[in-house]
């Protein structure tokens, strides 16, 4: 159990390595100029890199994950509320990493819709799942 446990953790910290870049990239490309057609191509090529390596993470983040709880049984039994958050802690980032995708296909499509700023916020959801997930699990309030 612990190397799946051990496994789990580096999967998911290189996931949120992405989920925390990416909508940097955004922020980057939401402030290119018209007629910087080359600066936008280059951080467009580096958003679609990081989010087919970001997916390529998440897969066994969860996978593992789910073999943890189901396979090893943590989070059975009564006084494990925690784990019913962490669960829809980790439904949101799933949602927030689907979210980025359909942001990537609009930057893709020129269709940016957001500003700056708006991205700068957007970035900062993933340090409140990561603070959410990482509480439920260490202090396991409920």
């Amino acid at each position: 159990m612990l190397w799946v446990k051990a496994l789990h953790i580096v999967f998911v910290a290189s996931w949120f390595a992405g989920l925390f870049y990416l909508p940097r990239i955004y922020v980057n490309l939401a402030m290119v100029p018209p007629g910087s057609v080359a600066e936008r191509e280059r951080l467009l090529l580096m958003a679609r890199k990081l989010y087919r390596f970001m997916t390529l993470l998440a897969v066994p983040a969860v996978a593992l994950g789910l073999w943890l709880w189901l396979g090893f049984g943590i989070g059975r039994g009564p006084g494990n509320g925690w784990l019913h958050a962490k669960l829809l802690v980790v439904l949101l980032l799933i949602a927030y990493h689907a979210w980025c995708g359909r942001l990537l296909v609009q930057f893709l499509r020129g269709e940016p819709g957001r500003s700056h700023v708006w991205f700068r916020w957007f970035n900062e959801a993933p340090v409140l799942m990561l603070l959410a997930s990482v509480v439920l699990v260490v202090v396991k309030p409920f």
